[in-house]
């Protein structure tokens, strides 16, 4: 999900190396060439220069500050992404998903600079928008625990689990909010199947942490998904 404005700009951009020229495709070739090699910093300021270059009125001016926006949040610096998609969402240009898709990561900003208020209010707009998104009911579900509501956390992702039934990140985050409400053996189920869906990744080890934190001791399932060489398939959220 993280890099979907990103990669709507890549389509615009030449395949080969960036033009030597000043102008809006010339950096945005040079930010998405920068986000392909993980230098997120030099991508975001690369898509707020593109920006900056687009022509009065084009879209394509709040698609790249949109786009800087879900960089800067890459890159750690989530005031300056706050700033960016700011910008963005106060312009016609992103339209349906794209809009939701850059409310989603506004809210992000504001969870990352402990803004719960904003966070919650950018997420219920974007679910007007994008609520068929799983990482978006995955986000939520971890912001109601920030903002100490279990039962909404439950709610929200339970939506995600239906989307994604095999997805590691979603099925370790259920396990905390199972957790949170008292719900042990559950949890414990959840965080055996994020282990059986990521056996060998990290979502799979942090669970496996989660659950030798616990008081029970192993079952038969969870003794036979927490063997190095454990089987299992799954995935993480797929962010359209």
């Amino acid at each position: 999900m993280m890099f979907f404005l990103a990669a709507l700009l890549a389509a615009q951009a030449p395949s080969e190396s960036c033009p030597t020229v000043l102008t809006h495709e010339a950096q945005a070739c040079r930010a998405i060439e920068a986000n392909k090699a993980g230098r997120f910093a030099e991508a975001a300021a690369a898509f707020e220069s593109a920006a900056d270059l687009a022509p009065a009125g084009d879209p394509a001016r709040d698609r790249a500050l949109a786009a800087a926006g879900n960089m800067w949040i890459a890159a750690g610096q989530p005031g300056k992404a706050a700033v960016a998609l700011d910008k963005a969402l106060s312009g016609t240009g992103l339209q349906a998903d794209q809009h939701g898709l850059a409310l989603l990561d506004r809210a992000r900003a504001a969870e990352a600079q402990g803004d719960l208020r904003t966070a919650r209010a950018k997420v219920d707009e974007a679910a007007k928008t994008i609520g068929e998104d799983p990482f978006l009911w995955y986000f939520s579900a971890a912001l109601s625990l920030r903002e100490e509501n279990v039962p909404a956390a439950k709610s929200a992702i339970n939506r995600a689990l239906a989307m994604v039934p095999s997805s590691a990140e979603v099925l370790f985050e259920a396990g905390h909010i199972a957790k949170a409400a008292g719900e042990d053996a559950q949890a414990r189920d959840y965080w055996n199947r994020a282990v059986a869906a990521d056996p060998n990744g990290p979502t799979g080890k942090a669970a496996r942490a989660a659950l030798a934190m616990t008081d029970a001791p192993l079952t038969v399932t969870n003794q036979v998904s927490t063997r190095p060489d454990g089987d299992g398939e799954g995935g993480k959220p797929d962010p359209q």
